[in-house]
């Protein structure tokens, strides 16, 4: 686990890129993402299916080492174990085997817990799995919310339609954010700014270079 506290600026989450690095960095320019006093956590599976979209990755990388905050999904997961020998460049592999095996499996940011797929809600943090955390769906998001200390959990993984929204939309109910809008699945990639709950947000639609239909929305009330 990894703590950070925040005392100015913005706190930005994004998860399920599944290589739509172009989409990201529209979404952060778009929200006028500034790494000196924005905090941005990157929730996990920012590669897709092999073969692993490496240019992605890289941007992720860079992005912590600019300040952003990440956590492994189960795609990373993956990645670590089988793929990673193939990334372009061998002398570099080893380096990100390291820095991918390196990621927390949650962070702890002013009230909230970020993890990419969830917690087993009667566990206590110190209990969890690596494989719950990236993996676990409905017996999480489908039952009551864990009260860690009174935190709000924000998650990826199961994309939100598949919970209950419509699609390209975020899901949430009391104590809990599902912030994967199917970018995987033609649907939207969004950028949260969770204390403003306003989401920037990009369809993802036959596309991994020309990215359109840009919104941001007030969620507020919804």
């Amino acid at each position: 686990m990894l703590h950070t506290s925040l005392n100015t600026g913005r706190l930005l989450a994004v998860s399920d890129i599944h290589g739509h690095a172009g989409g990201l960095l529209q979404l952060l320019d778009t929200a006028e993402y500034n790494p000196a006093s924005d905090r941005l956590i990157l929730v996990g599976d920012y590669i897709d299916e092999d073969p692993p979209s490496w240019e992605t990755l890289h941007l992720i990388r860079k992005l912590t080492e600019e300040g952003a905050l990440a956590v492994p999904g189960n795609m990373e997961l993956r990645l670590s174990a089988h793929f990673i020998d193939r990334a372009p460049g061998a002398s570099g592999s080893l380096e990100l085997r390291e820095w991918l095996q390196g990621l927390p499996p949650y962070i702890e940011a002013d009230g909230y817990l970020f993890v990419h797929a969830g917690f087993r809600p009667d566990m206590p943090l110190a209990g969890q799995t690596l494989q719950d955390m990236t993996e676990i769906r409905e017996d999480f998001w489908g039952a009551q919310p864990p009260a860690y200390a009174g935190k709000g959990i924000i998650f990826g993984h199961t994309p939100t339609f598949k919970i209950g929204a419509k699609a390209g939309e975020v899901w949430r109910k009391p104590g809990l954010t599902g912030i994967d809008t199917g970018a995987k699945h033609n649907c939207r990639l969004t950028l949260l700014d969770v204390h403003n709950s306003v989401a920037y947000s990009c369809s993802t639609e036959e596309t991994r270079q020309h990215y359109r239909d840009f919104k941001v929305e007030n969620l507020k009330g919804c």
